[in-house]
């Protein structure tokens, strides 16, 4: 439906993209990650479990900024998954202020069971394109989240406490 913004073309266009934008992301997240309470998981959870899983151990604050989370809303979704035996805080060597968070045995083999049929859900999601239309969006995703990533707006300042600073994302 197009919108009934009374702004010029420049703004009617640019709030269409934002909503189809946004609804399709939506529509995707939900659709790719519907498979995941049948393993008790939430979207955070997994992302926390894929994330250790493909990168080794990380801290909160890395693992924050790879999911797209707050540290603060972080703390609850590791402490369910050390509650569920899934994954274990380690003190970082080097600097023992740093909790690393690692998969455990039983996480690593749940990961093992779930990332398959994550993939396999993503596929299906993005089966409706064309792998030209795939690498299109790929790109115009990529070039609009690392303009946005650059944005003066968007860099956290020095003189910012470090609570409030923005996750920007990897989009490689």
């Amino acid at each position: 439906m197009p919108n009934r913004y009374a702004g010029s073309p420049e703004d009617r266009a640019a709030l269409d993209a934002y909503v189809k934008l946004w609804r399709a992301a939506h529509a995707v997240e939900v659709n790719a990650n519907r498979h995941l309470s049948d393993y008790n998981l939430t979207i955070s959870q997994f992302g926390v479990l894929e994330a250790v899983y493909h990168l080794g151990p990380l801290s909160q604050r890395q693992l924050a900024d790879k999911i797209l989370r707050s540290s603060g809303n972080l703390t609850m979704v590791i402490d369910n998954l050390e509650r569920d035996g899934l994954v274990r805080r380690d003190r970082d060597e080097l600097d023992r202020r740093i909790m690393r968070v690692s998969l455990t045995e039983p996480g690593r083999a749940l990961i093992g069971r779930v990332l398959p049929r994550h993939v396999t859900g993503i596929r299906e999601v993005f089966s409706v394109m064309t792998p030209d239309e795939l690498a299109q969006l790929s790109a115009l995703t990529r070039k609009l989240g690392l303009a946005l990533g650059d944005h003066p707006a968007n860099a956290a300042s020095d003189t910012e406490p470090r609570r409030t600073r923005r996750a920007r994302p990897t989009l490689d």
